[in-house]
């Protein structure tokens, strides 16, 4: 949200889609757009899915996908998008290298579980075996390895203070949107 609003750079989100339920609190279009397994075939059937993953979680399988659209084809407008090192890799190749850019925020290990606790009690139903499940695939999703494969040469932590790292993020993004 912080890069998304800020003004000076202008950047609009793309913003992917996913099978999974709705959680309490989040909105159609806003964070994700909630499709059923359905509509998710028939985007694959019509060549519009860039990119897709699937999970097996404990409550069954749930796809995040980010579609291709008319609007993304607007040159005059940068965009900003929020996904794994796969999906990154597929969008760098469905639009370019020359496009597209990787920005890569860690946060430590032990504060990323914090946070995703933190946000799965306000769940009406807190699902702490999904919590621990997405903890450990990350684990091996942001390998060094795939890292490095990615071509992550720069890291942005965000650990205490969020809003200083989203600085340097900002200023980053600003040097890329001058060239």
């Amino acid at each position: 949200r912080y890069l998304r609003d800020n003004k000076e750079l202008g950047l609009k989100e793309i913003v992917p889609y996913t099978t999974r339920p709705m959680r309490k609190g989040e909105e159609n279009g806003v964070g994700y757009y909630f499709v059923d397994q359905a509509a998710y075939e028939k985007m694959c059937q019509n060549g519009k899915v860039i990119e897709s993953r699937t999970y097996e979680t404990i409550n069954g399988p749930w796809h995040y996908f980010t579609a291709d659209s008319p609007e993304l084809s607007n040159a005059d407008i940068d965009y900003l998008a929020l996904g794994t090192l796969e999906s990154f890799r597929k969008i760098q190749e469905y639009y370019g290298k020359e496009k597209v850019y990787p920005i890569y925020i860690q946060v430590e290990d032990e504060q990323r579980l914090l946070r995703a606790i933190k946000r799965e009690k306000k769940q009406e139903h807190p699902n702490f075996k999904e919590v621990c499940r997405r903890y450990l695939a990350d684990e091996e999703d942001f390998s060094e390895e795939k890292l490095q494969a990615a071509g992550i040469t720069r890291r942005f932590l965000n650990n205490a203070d969020r809003e200083i790292c989203m600085d340097k993020v900002a200023s980053y993004i600003g040097t890329i949107l001058e060239k």
